[in-house]
């Protein structure tokens, strides 16, 4: 009896150390996430000091452009850029036709042109505003101090520029966009289709055997690799489909495979191994007991599957789904393989269109030696971090909505 007390009490006190041990762990990882966040924070907000190339007080007396009309401003315009901008901007839209906050925001961007010559970060701004004030005031005469978000709307509407304070990151968004819908349109129904297989209807034997081995091996094989598959096999094997050639799309002397299109197959085949695998999973985990009723009633083998196996299977299918999409979405060594483009200011109008996703842009603006380029880089870690729980976001609550109508059926 004694033995038996003293076996129970070091198991409970076993228990009791791998629970403090996984309690550490669990805290340890949340603070690491939260000062990551912080940090990331810390770039994206701060003073910046703020200089005009050209004064408003040279264009006007007053240095009120509110002052001037719609005519006026347009002439303001035409006298101070050069013919081939203007007719640039004409081509774009009328100058005519423009209201005057649109010729206003012309005026500040190419003729007064203000610059940002010296910033701080969200921490220095609010413990050391007063130094930052009187640094400005002595080090850097003429500058207007302000407080700026580089997550603005403007940032996200902008396309690429190589001045940070006019950059965006409209392009890359799309960009990202348009490969993650493509890689889930390819992925997800191929690995889905071949989890089923492997676990309702293969055999074991040897081949279904060396497939499976297989699976598991390419979902731990690096994503740069998958890039160098995807240049071999989608950039230039297939570059007459995937460059839009066969059908009819861009300049055939000029088009080449590195588009939306491979972007996403290139990323479908990365992820494929981990939907298979959590498909599986997810199969594996309805009862038997469910698929010997179905057959009792006579329904057959398709029928069991379609009708009984992935309705109670798709919530688990969904959250692999969900971690396989989390992976692409951030991945950059396999999209620099195939040929993203790291600086590009036309938006992708089809799968066939050249690219950059905000990975790609993020790793371009942390390379740049100006400290602007990482605070904007800290922004778009934000958009991708939001737009990265969207998408999760709403995976889970398709996967919330299929648990409960199976739940009420």
């Amino acid at each position: 009896m004694s033995n038996f007390k003293e076996n129970v009490e070091t198991r409970y006190k076993i228990s009791n150390l791998w629970n403090v041990v996984f309690t550490t762990a669990t805290v340890i990882s949340v603070f690491m996430l939260i000062l990551l966040l912080l940090n990331i924070i810390n770039g994206a907000f701060g003073y910046v000091a703020i200089k005009n190339t050209i004064e408003p007080t040279e264009l006007i007396n007053s240095g009120n452009l509110d002052e001037l009309n719609e005519i006026q401003l347009i002439e303001l315009l035409e006298s101070h850029l050069s013919r081939g901008l203007i007719r640039r901007f004409n081509f774009e839209k009328p100058l005519k036709e423009r209201s005057n906050t649109e010729l206003m925001n012309l005026i500040f961007e190419r003729i007064i042109e203000p610059r940002i010559v010296k910033s701080w970060n969200l921490k220095e701004s609010i413990l050391e505003k007063n130094s930052i004030l009187h640094y400005a005031e002595k080090e850097l005469p003429g500058a207007h101090i302000q407080f700026r978000a580089w997550l603005n709307s403007n940032f996200l509407i902008g396309s690429q520029a190589s001045i940070p304070e006019l950059a965006g990151i409209r392009t890359a968004i799309l960009g990202s966009l348009m490969i993650i819908l493509l890689t889930i349109t390819f992925a997800f129904p191929i690995g889905v289709g071949a989890a089923i297989y492997l676990e309702e209807y293969s055999v074991d034997n040897m081949f279904s055997r060396f497939v499976q081995v297989n699976i598991y091996n390419l979902s731990g094989v690096p994503s740069i690799i998958y890039g160098l598959l995807g240049l071999a096999v989608f950039v230039r094997g297939m570059e007459p489909l995937t460059s839009g050639a066969m059908f009819g799309y861009g300049d055939p002397t000029t088009t080449n495979g590195r588009t939306v299109l491979a972007a996403g197959m290139t990323l479908a085949l990365l992820i494929l191994p981990i939907i298979i695998i959590n498909a599986q999973e997810a199969l594996r985990a309805v009862p038997q007991t469910m698929r010997q009723a179905s057959y009792g009633i006579g329904a057959t083998k398709w029928q069991t599957i379609w009708t009984h196996v992935l309705p109670h299977s798709m919530d688990r299918i969904m959250t692999g789904t969900i971690l396989a999409v989390s992976r692409a979405i951030g991945e950059t060594a396999p999209i620099v393989v195939i040929g993203a483009s790291t600086f590009i200011s036309v938006d992708p109008s089809n799968i066939f269109s050249k690219f950059t996703t905000l990975p790609i842009q993020i790793y371009q603006w942390t390379s740049r030696p100006q400290p602007e380029f990482r605070n904007i880089a800290a922004a778009a870690i934000l958009v991708l971090l939001i737009l990265l729980l969207a998408m999760n976001g709403f995976a889970i609550f398709t996967r919330n909505k299929i648990s409960n109508n199976r739940r009420s059926n």
